[in-house]
């Protein structure tokens, strides 16, 4: 359904936007979390290690892809916004178009440089093989994934978030029952849980696709509007490419985070998976918040409402403190009993797990102002200065690790984490205020 965000109470409109996106954001982070889950509790501490040694190469590769739709999908909804329907059907021709070549690109050096990436990053040997296995189908996958991405991003733009979600939540069962069986009854072990994730992302982008042809009439194509202009791609990439790059940046940083835990041994990197994956869990409704504003912000800034994103952006910041205060409550009080649910049988990864999380949870307020500007940001159309933060969350991520680990080991390594989002927290803070009291004087002088 299509839903215009340009009247109405900004805060029940971003609230409503966000609870769709959050369900759907949490049956994603369960696609990964599947993976993870049935793994450890399965295969044992060292293929879950194998896994999660993976997740920077691939944060690296595909969250590339999934920035560059994401920046596409700014133009779609500023377009929206701004009621240029022949504008919204050009933008989905160069989503579609710019997001399959990139992704063929992406497809082709990931597979073809898998192996040699992971011996850089010094992966114990024990798992160097599992790990290749494992990330190499995913790899092979980017398309299906690119697909999915572009096209419910698109939809989002457009004020549906509600779809992606069913087709999403369909797909994570469809994961979670093909995990076990081809991790429990066949011999594909690890890899088997490559294939499920890639099948159920290829399943969810063919189901937005035929609900797009049935539902949407603004975005049925016809011969005529595959015909991409200059200006078009152009337009495109000037802004999907910054906000890919940014997104490459961030993994960059956690690359070489995870380089120097690989030589804290097995332990130390399956307890920062297991850690990870429910930071990534806890700060869903951070990241929704985040999306939902860029959103609202985008269709605003369309339509030529600049006083209506003052009051939503702030409005949302509210949302985004009081969800990362209780999700911080959770991870101080909580971190050793959820970690278990990853981690049997290992005492010390559990430990180090539970440091994590408590370091986390004191300095997730920080994460929740990271999204809400960074994508503001984006919604207005800006490249630089969120790109710029993620360069500052790379050194910052980077000093930490390679500063802090030695003297303090597992600890360091969180500490760095927290540190980069600083970083990268307060060059968006400051742009955004900027940007909005340049944008009040200039409507203001019209």
């Amino acid at each position: 359904m299509v839903t215009s965000m340009t009247s109405g109470s900004p805060a029940k409109l971003i609230f409503l936007f966000t609870v769709p996106l959050f369900i759907g954001n949490l049956f994603q982070q369960l696609y990964n979390m599947a993976d993870t889950f049935i793994v450890g509790r399965t295969l044992g501490v060292n293929a879950l290690a194998a896994v999660g040694c993976t997740g920077s190469l691939m944060f690296l590769i595909i969250g590339f892809a999934q920035g560059l739709s994401s920046g596409f999908s700014i133009l779609t909804a500023q377009r929206f916004g701004a009621k240029d329907e022949a504008g919204v059907q050009r933008s989905f021709v160069a989503s579609l178009v710019l997001g399959g070549i990139i992704g063929l690109v992406l497809t082709v050096v990931s597979v073809a440089f898998a192996r040699q990436m992971l011996v850089m990053l010094q992966t114990p040997a024990e798992i160097l093989d599992d790990a290749f296995s494992y990330m190499i189908v995913v790899f092979a996958g980017i398309l299906a994934t690119m697909l999915f991405n572009v096209l419910s991003n698109v939809l989002r733009a457009l004020g549906d978030s509600r779809t992606p979600l069913l087709f999403l939540s369909v797909g994570c069962v469809f994961n979670i029952v093909l995990d076990l069986i081809l991790i429990l009854f066949t011999p594909l072990g690890v890899m088997g849980a490559g294939v499920a994730t890639v099948a159920a992302q290829l399943f969810s982008g063919l189901a937005c696709l035929w609900y797009i042809a049935k539902r949407f009439p603004i975005l049925r194509l016809s011969r005529q509007d595959w015909k991409l202009t200059r200006h078009d791609v152009v337009q495109h990439l000037r802004i999907g490419l910054p906000i890919a790059f940014q997104t490459s940046i961030i993994a960059i940083g956690s690359l070489i985070l995870q380089f120097v835990l690989n030589g804290l041994g097995s332990v130390s990197v399956a307890a920062f998976t297991a850690a990870s994956k429910l930071e990534g869990l806890g700060s869903l409704p951070l990241t929704s918040v985040g999306v939902a504003t860029g959103t609202f912000v985008a269709q605003n800034y369309g339509a030529g409402q600049i006083h209506r994103i003052r009051t939503g952006v702030l409005q949302a910041g509210g949302m985004a403190l009081a969800f990362s205060a209780v999700m911080g409550a959770v991870f101080i009080a909580f971190g050793a009993p959820l970690s278990s649910l990853f981690i049997e049988g290992q005492p010390q990864a559990m430990e180090l797990a539970a440091i994590y999380l408590r370091v986390t949870g004191i300095c997730l307020w920080v994460l929740g102002l990271l999204f809400l500007f960074r994508y503001t940001l984006q919604g207005l159309g800006q490249s630089f200065v969120p790109t710029f933060a993620g360069v500052m969350e790379l050194v910052m991520r980077s000093v930490g690790s390679l500063v802090l680990v030695a003297p303090l080991g597992f600890t360091g390594a969180c500490i760095s984490n927290v540190s980069a989002w600083v970083g990268s927290a307060v060059p968006l803070t400051i742009a955004f205020f900027l940007t909005m009291r340049h944008l009040s004087y200039i409507r203001g002088q019209r």
